[in-house]
């Protein structure tokens, strides 16, 4: 899949058809402010976002009642670690395997009250795959 730069970031979000788009500008906004040495591209059909070249994190908008963030390690499978990757205690947060979790907002609300809990996940989750 080719990957799109900056300006078909911007077409993406301007095309893209959701309804807690709001939500999801909110969201995103949050990452480009707190984690500015990410890179903003479109992979997996959605924004995703890269350290040292390598998807980390990545909006899923299967669902039109919510939006996912996935936290992972790159395209290609790993070695899976004993553990979850970080420890956390974050309601938003399911685990779908040691090293790949799920972020989902359902609302606003979810938005506006697990902001420094998103940052805080994300934080650790960088420090963590780095």
């Amino acid at each position: 899949m080719k990957e799109m730069n900056q300006n078909e970031v911007g077409e993406f979000i301007n095309q893209l058809n959701h309804s807690l788009k709001l939500e999801f500008l909110e969201l995103r906004n949050i990452i480009l402010t707190h984690f500015p040495k990410l890179n903003e591209h479109i992979k997996w059909n959605a924004p995703s976002y890269q350290i040292n070249n390598e998807d980390c994190l990545t909006f899923n908008f299967s669902n039109k009642k919510e939006v996912r963030l996935i936290l992972h390690r790159g395209a290609l499978p790993k070695m899976q670690p004993q553990e979850k990757l970080i420890k956390i205690d974050f309601v938003l947060l399911k685990w779908a395997s040691n090293d790949r979790a799920i972020v989902t907002f359902s609302s606003k609300e979810d938005v506006n009250n697990h902001q420094e809990n998103l940052i805080s996940t994300i934080t650790k989750w960088l420090n963590a795959i780095d």
